[in-house]
């Protein structure tokens, strides 16, 4: 098994950053990917950022450019900085750790950007 827990959400105004952190613990050796995803009210999850094992990264194309993934292999922390945010950027923000034995997801940690 594989625990996330996200922090660092909270309410911005258009135009700020914040920096969220997923600390992993648990199984967490052979994690392939980690990854950020978002879910506003009324929409559909969808995949905001995602890094390999190997550092390769990706993004979606709405947060390209703004939006920076990385983690900290010694710390076991997946981090999320995000600039130049938007009011669209507003949802609730969930880790994702992928293993061979599974899918795992964070409880989520909410962003408020207002305009």
């Amino acid at each position: 098994q594989v625990q996330l827990v996200e922090s660092g959400g909270g309410l911005v105004r258009a135009g700020g950053s914040l920096r969220l952190s997923c600390a992993a613990t648990g199984s967490i050796f052979n994690i392939n990917r980690m990854g950020w995803y978002r879910q506003a009210p009324g929409k559909q999850r969808e995949l905001v950022a995602r890094i390999t094992s190997g550092g390769s990264t990706y993004y979606a194309d709405s947060v390209t450019g703004r939006f920076t993934i990385s983690r900290d292999n010694a710390k076991s922390t997946l981090y999320l900085q995000m600039n130049s945010l938007k009011p669209e950027d507003t949802a609730v923000y969930y880790c994702n750790a992928d293993r061979s034995a599974g899918t795992y997801w964070g409880q989520g940690t909410q962003v408020t950007v207002s305009s």
